[in-house]
């Protein structure tokens, strides 16, 4: 990908974003928080990003978290997202705080007592660690490797803030049980699944797009722990169809060091009509971003 192809990218974006401030996942539909969030990122210091934040802002919750959309109160895995957007835009306000507390008070349901029966009665069902927890899709349910990820990424950023010392040891906690749940659930390709690596005793399939995803959770982890995943997410990289799972591969390995050859695409590109693949295109570039979703280590 050139220059041109990342301003036709943005140029869309600022086309496409809804009156309100917000995107859809599609033109011309109801704004979410998950496009916004990543159209934000995309445009960086541009006034349409700063009209999207204003949204965000808008649906911070008196109890933690944001609204997913208008017409949804109920947070879930994206109040993570609007940590990262805050944090990229240097703000730690009352709502970041309630977000925060709510992200680190979230966790999968793996050690409850309930998943304990169900694994102690049909051992097969799923094979994994119950000891080690990431994030839930939704309060109270398991694990998956996606909101885990969003999480991590958010709390190793929160971590950066000033006066994020007082929440250190919780942050740590979190971030070392989830990064050692995403290694528990690696599949034996070296990739990942949405969930588990195992069910029934069936060795199941990684896929590009969450593999993509779950490097972005592991930026920390050593270069041999990760040589494998390295291996077949470039693989992935090559071959994959689908430009979702591209994006994130591209912003995965970019900030993993490895060296992405640009796509050769004509200047008269056209940008995906699918929203949150066009932002994350925009931040797989060079200059587009990917930066948002790079990770250091937690303080000591």
């Amino acid at each position: 990908m050139d220059g041109s192809a990342l301003s036709s990218r943005r140029d869309f974006l600022r086309q496409t974003q809804n009156a309100d401030g917000g995107w859809g996942y599609f033109p011309g539909k109801r704004s979410w928080l998950e496009p916004t969030v990543y159209a934000m990122l995309a445009l960086q210091e541009d006034k349409a990003a700063t009209k999207g934040f204003e949204l965000i802002q808008s649906w911070s919750l008196p109890a933690g978290g944001w609204r997913t959309s208008a017409e949804v109160s109920e947070p879930n895995w994206t109040s993570a997202l609007c940590l990262t957007a805050y944090v990229a835009r240097d703000i730690r306000d009352e709502a970041f705080e309630r977000g925060l507390a709510r992200v680190l008070g979230t966790v999968g349901a793996e050690g409850s007592f309930a998943m304990e029966i169900t694994q102690f009665l049909n051992p097969a069902i799923v094979e994994f660690d119950n000891r080690v927890q990431g994030w839930p899709w939704r309060p109270n349910n398991a694990s998956w490797v996606e909101p885990t990820v969003h999480s991590v990424i958010a709390l190793k950023k929160a971590a950066k803030l000033p006066g994020g010392s007082r929440h250190l040891l919780s942050i740590r906690a979190r971030i070392g049980s989830a990064e050692r749940m995403l290694m528990n659930r690696r599949c034996d390709d070296g990739g990942w699944n949405y969930g588990n690596s195992r069910v029934w005793s069936r060795v199941l399939p990684s896929y590009p797009e969450t593999t993509g995803i779950a490097l972005l959770g592991l930026q920390n982890r050593s270069s041999k722990e990760l040589e494998p995943s390295l291996i077949t997410a470039e693989k992935y990289w090559r071959e994959t169809q689908s430009p979702l799972a591209k994006a994130w591969l591209t912003i995965a390995l970019r900030n993993l060091g490895a060296r992405i050859e640009p796509t050769a695409e004509p200047v008269t590109i056209r940008p995906s009509q699918d929203i949150l693949v066009a932002a994350l295109q925009c931040l797989g570039e060079p200059d587009g971003g990917h930066h948002f979703l790079r990770t250091d280590g937690v303080p000591a």
